[in-house]
């Protein structure tokens, strides 16, 4: 039987979750669309504010993944090694993508219009392969977001219950021991 994840494991996860799907699908949408210049702007600095402001709950995140992994020694089965090496792969990804996104920035950065950080790069070409590898690994990251979901709807299908896991709610055995108290 797993165990449920922590609270702050489950917040960190959707809160994740929400930011990155967010930003991805208005990205995308933004660059495979006709829309106009005042919705790119919208959605531009929308997207910059809220993964400026995500930054740090990731590498909080980050942290957690990599410091609760299982002991060296202990043996895994092979769909637990595949878990881990997808689940690696999304993290180093979303880090590629944050860092990227940093970097590819043309002007300052406005979180919200509240705090300013300068541009962290000049040179255009800099510029510019750092806006091609933050598309690129956007992509990557959709792929990956794609084969997670096809994982957590196979575990369910499966009978086991990750999504009950990674919620806020209690485990189904410990409402029956509560009521039987």
């Amino acid at each position: 039987m797993h165990s449920n994840y922590s609270k702050r494991r489950v917040l960190l996860h959707w809160l994740s979750a929400v930011i990155i799907l967010w930003t991805l699908v208005s990205g995308f949408y933004v660059a495979f669309n006709p829309v106009s210049a005042s919705t790119e702007h919208w959605i531009g600095s929308l997207n910059v504010s809220l993964t400026t402001l995500f930054i740090p709950f990731f590498v909080w995140r980050a942290w957690l993944f990599f410091c609760e992994l299982e002991p060296r020694g202990a043996a895994l089965s092979l769909n637990k090694k595949l878990a881990l090496v997808v689940h690696a792969l999304i993290y180093l990804t979303i880090s590629v993508v944050l860092v990227t996104g940093v970097l590819m920035m043309k002007s300052t950065i406005s979180v919200f219009g509240l705090v300013r950080f300068p541009q962290p790069l000049a040179d255009p070409a800099l510029i510019e392969l750092a806006n091609t590898l933050h598309s690129l690994s956007c992509v990557v990251l959709s792929m990956l977001i794609a084969l997670h979901l096809c994982a957590v709807l196979w575990h369910e299908f499966s009978g086991r219950r990750v999504v009950r896991r990674m919620s806020f709610a209690k485990p189904a055995g410990a409402m029956s021991r509560r009521a039987q108290r």
